[in-house]
């Protein structure tokens, strides 16, 4: 990264290629499927089910965001496949305990909300910070992963200094937190006419604790968290992204080096939120790209 681009520049650059939030049309939850709470240590995770089939898709969600985040990809999938969507500790309707909010125990979450959910395997699908998730998820437990679909998120950790690291997440940890976060979500939507989708991102994400935001932040970017690179796969690695200058040729062939079976696709006019921004898209390539390693129903 040009270190002669301002901080507000380098934060919205990261906001854009990291961060989300669960966009609803109220703040009620969205009733997706049916609900379930599951034990994980002392306090309880919520995921919510739906579909059928002989396949299962487990979402995870991004940072600040909940399952109500994939409201769009049901309908297109459900009958496809089994669906679990997680709600990750500190987010959504799961309990929000004071504790270190790292990619690593956010995957042991998602792995206790798979054995409560009775699932041998699965494809996992992670939408920006869900992507490091869903890669530890993998290191952890590999035989419980049928696949690795990344939207819009990075798949290994950005070579990043200390100091600019801590620079960035110090600006949620500020008593100006909320006004820092609105500024920034400005830089993910890009595009004409989302400014109401922008809105019901800002009130979701200003939802979430500001101890949530800061920890999770504090995950990604801590020198003392282990990376979540993949290195290399044995199952199907997908991609989904939005224009971005950060995916380069580069970045495109290390992601096409990590499996044997690999796809990866651009949707364009789109900024960070591309399953909210153009659903019907998504789901069509989400799918088409699904089927072609037989990880849903023809």
């Amino acid at each position: 990264m040009n270190k002669t681009l301002s901080f507000a520049s380098t934060a919205a650059g990261l906001l854009l290629s990291l961060t989300c939030a669960g966009a609803q049309t109220s703040s009620k939850p969205v009733s997706l499927g049916q609900s379930h709470f599951v034990s994980f240590g002392t306090n309880k995770i919520h995921y919510v089910t739906a579909g059928k089939g002989n396949h299962t898709i487990v979402f995870v969600h991004c940072w600040a965001g909940n399952s109500g985040f994939w409201r769009k990809q049901v309908p297109a999938l459900a009958d496809k496949a089994r669906l679990v969507l997680i709600d990750l500790p500190g987010h959504g309707q799961s309990d929000k305990p004071h504790t270190q909010y790292t990619m690593d125990f956010f995957a042991s979450a998602v792995l206790t909300a798979m054995r409560d959910a009775h699932l041998d395997k699965a494809t996992l699908v992670g939408h920006s910070m869900g992507t490091p998730v869903i890669c530890r998820v993998y290191k952890q437990a590999p035989e419980k992963v049928a696949a690795l679909v990344a939207i819009d998120g990075i798949l290994r950790r950005l070579n990043m200094p200390a100091e600019q690291a801590e620079k960035f997440v110090a600006t949620f940890r500020a008593a100006e937190y909320r006004e820092n976060t609105r500024q920034g979500m400005g830089a993910m939507f890009p595009v004409p006419g989302t400014e109401a989708l922008r809105d019901q991102v800002v009130s979701e994400l200003l939802a979430t604790p500001q101890y949530v935001m800061v920890g999770a932040m504090e995950g990604m970017f801590g020198a003392d968290q282990p990376d979540w690179d993949v290195k290399k796969a044995t199952v199907p690695v997908v991609i989904i992204n939005a224009p971005n200058p950060m995916w380069t040729d580069e970045y495109k062939d290390y992601v096409r080096s990590l499996s044997p079976k690999t796809d990866y696709r651009l949707i364009d006019g789109v900024g960070h939120w591309l399953m909210l921004e153009k659903p019907a898209e998504f789901n069509t390539a989400l799918i088409e790209m699904l089927r072609q390693f037989d990880l849903i129903a023809k």
